[in-house]
């Protein structure tokens, strides 16, 4: 049960067809050079003389963005919120248990060329790891699409993958390009994204997605900054069009208040997986294609119909896309009327500890 907990917390700030870049045929690479190095986070400058072979990532959206430049070959370690991933299973699994997300001595005992530590991962930790002779990459922190785009790059440029970071890049950009084509000029309705009785207001990875779908943060509206509980009483009162869930809490709350609202009374709920929705990584496309389905059902169909990019073409016939395409379809419109609601739990608690713990280092 703590796992769980920890996985909602985790999932929730950490704050995804995408095409397996090193694949793509006929597409133009570019190279890497080495040795190469770059300044993380913590300031510090990580080097690397040659090509890393064996690569831990340490959280799912690292991994994520692994498996779409097309260097998951390269990975040796993941954490076991990455499961989702086709392959990771065969992956050795460096989560930690009870309050730590990481095995250090795991991780150590992989004896990888590099470790990805989003930035999830405490400071303790990355300096443990450091310690112990290992070369790590902190990320920033990621609160929107520019910053998939950075995190995409410089991940590609210490991997080796420098081609497959930017036929993904190129890609995601295609797609949004769609996106914002369909939406300018429309009338954008307000939308309400909730999870265990939390919001994501300014400032937030799920705020860039609202906003790129066409749609108007409700949170956002009501000056709500990072993720943070709202009463029923606010709800209410901006009756949003709209109600956007995650499949770890795919239910509006079956009470008072809530079977009143527009979004609610008109079947207007729509249900994203978490992997798409609350990762800073590539297949956020996925989350933010298929909200500006639902928001805007014609304009899309428009923009899309004009869409001839080639990358996108290309790349959907690989075997990886076919996949990661057909799971993109889980995003479903749903009946609010009579499902059980939720509420707030002690999930809660685990997801502020764990927001209080990022904050903590930034």
């Amino acid at each position: 049960m703590r796992q769980k907990l920890l996985l909602i917390g985790l999932l929730f700030v950490a704050m995804i067809g995408v095409p397996p870049a090193a694949t793509a045929a006929g597409t133009q690479q570019s190279s890497c050079s080495f040795p190469v190095s770059k300044t993380d986070a913590t300031g510090t400058k990580v080097s690397l003389t040659e090509e890393p072979q064996r690569v831990v990532t340490l959280s799912p959206s690292a991994a994520q963005i692994m498996w779409e430049i097309g260097a998951k070959d390269k990975i040796v370690g993941v954490t076991q919120y990455a499961n989702y991933l086709k392959g990771a299973e065969k992956k050795a699994n460096v989560s930690g248990t009870g309050e730590s997300f990481v095995n250090v001595e795991k991780v150590v005992s992989l004896e990888p060329d590099l470790v990805l530590a989003p930035n999830t991962v405490s400071k303790e930790t990355v300096k443990k790891l450091r310690e112990a002779g290992l070369t790590v990459y902190s990320y920033r922190s990621a609160t929107s699409i520019e910053d998939v785009y950075r995190d995409t790059t410089v991940t590609g440029t210490l991997v080796d993958e420098c081609g497959g970071a930017e036929n993904t890049v190129s890609w995601m950009k295609d797609r949004l390009g769609t996106v914002r084509k369909a939406v300018e000029g429309e009338q954008r309705p307000d939308v309400f994204y909730l999870f265990y009785g939390y919001t994501s207001g300014k400032g937030t990875f799920i705020d860039e997605i609202v906003q790129t779908a066409g749609g108007n943060n409700v949170a956002a509206k009501v000056g709500i900054s990072g993720y943070k509980q709202i009463s029923k009483e606010v709800v209410v009162k901006q009756d949003p069009d709209w109600i956007v869930l995650n499949e770890q809490d795919p239910a509006v709350p079956d009470e008072t208040g809530y079977r009143n609202l527009t979004a609610v009374r008109k079947n207007r709920t729509v249900v994203v997986p978490i992997e798409y929705m609350n990762q800073p990584a590539p297949r956020v496309v996925y989350a933010i294609t298929n909200l500006t389905k639902q928001f805007h059902p014609d304009a899309y169909a428009a923009a899309n119909a004009t869409n001839t990019n080639t990358t996108t073409t290309t790349s959907e016939t690989t075997t990886e896309t076919t996949n990661a395409s057909a799971n993109s379809e889980k995003t479903t419109t749903t009946e609010s009327n009579g499902q059980p609601g939720f509420g707030v739990t002690s999930a809660g608690i685990a997801m502020i500890g764990t927001l209080l713990f990022v904050r903590r280092w930034k």
